[in-house]
């Protein structure tokens, strides 16, 4: 599991960033591009942020779609999706939402 926590943008032009803290405890940061809600759960489309220009460079540029999941106590937490079928459903919608603003290889 990973943890999320919010990161709040003062300036309404920035674009959504969060905080992902990782098993390791090593915390990452992505954009929210997008955000959906379906019957099978709700989900997130993610784009990494990087500080250095090294790893702007290593970046292959690919869409981070997890599940978000909330335990009993309100901790929000990230997920890998682990059905295929479901995992291709949810990145076909964020695909067909997100079109406008980027290009997609759809060549596996």
């Amino acid at each position: 599991m990973i943890i999320m926590s919010d990161i709040i943008n003062e300036n309404e032009y920035n674009p959504d960033l969060i905080s992902v803290v990782d098993e390791n405890g090593v915390e990452h940061v992505f954009e929210e591009l997008d955000r959906i809600e379906t019957d099978d759960g709700r989900f997130v489309a993610l784009l990494p942020v990087y500080q250095e220009a090294e790893e702007i460079l290593d970046d292959d540029g690919e869409l981070i779609i997890l599940s978000v999941v909330e335990d009993e106590d309100g901790e929000t937490y990230l997920e890998p999706i682990e059905d295929d079928k479901l995992f291709d459903e949810i990145g076909k919608i964020f695909e067909e939402r997100l079109e406008d603003l980027f290009e997609f290889d759809t060549e596996e």
